[in-house]
């Protein structure tokens, strides 16, 4: 039986580098969820005009972002998707410029939740929001995904998803690619079809 509910899965690349391993890890997630029904949005940051956020706190009063670039509108998207899977390499023990500059610009949300106290995500919609972090990194440290972790759970905490599930690659270095961690891809294509199966009730 097919469910009539739509899930919108919404895929983030933040790699600076096209068609690398952290993004086709990423594409294989997207394709897990298509295959289920999802409905799938990919956005590439590299493609996208933004900036930092400026510390100026003007958000702590206004609720606001005073900054008005391509990551208004992307924040819209990641607030209205049912799935969000967050994709970063591992850059110098953390995420990449691009990702980071995405979280800092999410204060907003921070500020909206502890301060103004005008936006609260109770229990249930956190449960049915599911949030996944996709990475690949060079070295071989068991570690080296541990970092990012808490940067990783503050951005989730603040757009109100559970933080479902991290689906990551190390030694890639040495594995010459994600094309040879094969049972990593079918991981992530089994998180994105397993994720999208959960919220839409189904487990065919």
């Amino acid at each position: 039986m097919v469910s009539d509910i739509t899930i919108n899965v919404l895929g983030i690349s933040g790699s600076p580098r096209k068609n690398g391993n952290t993004e086709k890890l990423l594409d294989c997630f997207l394709k897990g969820a298509y295959d289920a029904g999802g409905a799938v949005e990919k956005i590439e940051l590299r493609k996208l005009g933004y900036k930092s956020c400026m510390g100026c706190n003007k958000c702590h009063k206004s609720g606001v972002c005073v900054v008005h670039d391509d990551l208004t509108g992307l924040y819209m998207k990641i607030l209205s998707a049912d799935i969000t899977a967050l994709a970063s390499p591992i850059y110098s023990m953390s995420v990449t410029a691009e990702i980071k500059g995405l979280i800092d610009r999410g204060q907003y949300l921070w500020a909206r939740k502890f301060i103004l106290e005008d936006l609260h995500f109770d229990e249930n919609h956190v449960k049915n929001h599911k949030g996944f972090f996709i990475s690949t990194a060079g070295m071989e440290r068991t570690d080296v995904f541990d970092y990012v972790k808490p940067v990783v759970t503050a951005f989730f905490n603040d757009c109100g998803i559970e933080f479902t599930d991290t689906i990551a690659a190390n030694g890639m270095d040495k594995s010459g690619g994600i094309e040879g961690r094969p049972e990593i891809m079918k991981s992530a294509y089994n998180a994105g079809r397993e994720a999208v199966l959960s919220l839409a009730g189904r487990d065919d």
